[in-house]
């Protein structure tokens, strides 16, 4: 379950600002989640309830944005929505897409006090 190395990488990433900018309490986390990065998202949540006990962010509300899958297609030179990462173009059928969008999983914003 890679969602465990993630809520981790979570963990470390708000005690690392809180050390850096001397808060003591995060009530909300807001990250990105992109569309195909192969998160569970319950599976997430679940991790973060265990790894942030006992942490500045203990309890914290956890916010999650979407990013929508995207990719620029070769063939016919236009961003596509993706909603597979092998999907072929909406537009033209081809299968030369490079992703560009929606991969990726950020902490975007922490609301502290």
């Amino acid at each position: 379950m890679h969602e465990m190395s993630l809520a981790e990488g979570v963990r470390t990433i708000v005690e690392e600002s809180a050390a850096t900018n001397g808060f003591a309490r995060v009530r909300t986390i807001v990250l990105e989640l992109g569309e195909l990065a192969a998160v569970e998202l319950d599976a997430l949540r679940f991790c973060l309830d265990v790894v942030l006990q006992d942490s500045v962010a203990e309890g914290a509300n956890i916010e999650v944005e979407a990013v929508a899958g995207a990719g620029w297609c070769l063939a016919c030179a236009k961003t596509v929505p993706m909603h597979e990462i092998y999907d072929a173009c909406p537009v033209c059928g081809g299968y030369q897409v490079q992703l560009t969008a929606g991969k990726e999983m950020r902490v975007k914003a922490l609301d502290v006090g």
